[in-house]
């Protein structure tokens, strides 16, 4: 219980310096220069800049709302809560840092903007949280649409963008796509390389209780191999997955749950193919 207590703390810390990084990019850096991010954010800035009685803060913590209660059924209620508090922090330091442009630089806006940005979301994505809709959206419909998730984000974003240019002009539309790639990639650093997929293999005693669990309680799809300890020469059944990167601390307190000494192998995945078997 101590531990648990002491991980939700330090968790709700770090999304909390997270969510105030991220505005300090927002604000700081694209919004005054008309400079968006992809996803729900991006909308959002594109709302504040149409409708100007709405502050961008506001606006964001509107649309992600029904996201948020999308997620509680994948991923459970701490990553709903981990999820609603930073985004609730994310629209008050955004309000807090209006009007403290920094650069008038486009590229230097683009640049360090998506940078700032990245850093702030990669540390609420490690946390067990987020601040955008768009992923969640994405997990959930890539079975149903039979696409992947990266796909389906990647669509989505296309029009975002292209409505962008349309507002703020093609030029700005362009330093948008520069400011999502810089931050993609801060993000999957910060994250120590985490993608959209990851393959996970688990090696433990328990394999028939960890995989009934993650097919009850995440719906993964799970496979089992049989192999043999190369030191015991003892029959063993290995656990093997894919899972999207927002599962990824679901999963590892999952196994630590049953199996605290269970070992666990996370690899990338750069394409997933096929779908899921769900359980019926």
């Amino acid at each position: 219980m101590r531990k648990v207590l002491k991980d939700t703390i330090r968790n709700l810390f770090f999304i909390t310096i997270g969510a105030a990084i991220a505005a300090v990019g927002l604000e700081c850096f694209l919004v005054p220069n008309k400079i968006i991010d992809g996803g729900i954010i991006g909308i959002s800035i594109m709302g504040a800049y149409i409708f100007k009685q709405f502050s961008l803060g506001a606006i964001i913590f509107c649309l992600n709302i029904p996201f948020i209660f999308l997620a509680l059924q994948k991923f459970g209620k701490k990553f709903v809560f981990n999820t609603f508090y930073g985004i609730s922090w994310l629209s008050i330091f955004v309000s807090l840092c209006h009007n403290h442009k920094i650069t008038d630089d486009l590229i230097l806006a683009a640049v360090f903007g998506g940078v700032v940005l990245g850093l702030g979301v990669g540390l609420i994505l490690r946390n067990n949280g987020a601040l955008d809709g768009t992923e969640i959206v994405a997990i959930r419909l890539a079975p149903k649409l039979g696409f992947s998730i990266g796909e389906i984000i990647m669509t989505f974003n296309v029009f975002i963008f292209f409505s962008a240019g349309f507002l703020f002009g093609f030029d700005r539309a362009m330093y948008s796509i520069l400011t999502y790639f810089i931050a993609y990639k801060v993000i999957d650093i910060v994250l120590e390389g985490l993608n959209e997929s990851k393959s996970v293999r688990i090696v433990t005693d328990f394999s028939k209780e960890i995989g009934d669990k993650m097919i009850k309680e995440m719906g993964a799809s799970v496979t089992y191999i049989d192999a043999e300890g190369g030191y015991s020469g003892k029959p063993k059944r290995i656990i093997y997955c894919v899972i999207s990167r927002l599962e990824v601390t679901k999963l590892k307190q999952l196994v630590k749950d049953v199996d605290s000494s269970a070992f666990i192998s996370i690899e990338n995945v750069h394409e997933v193919e096929g779908k899921r078997i769900k359980k019926r």
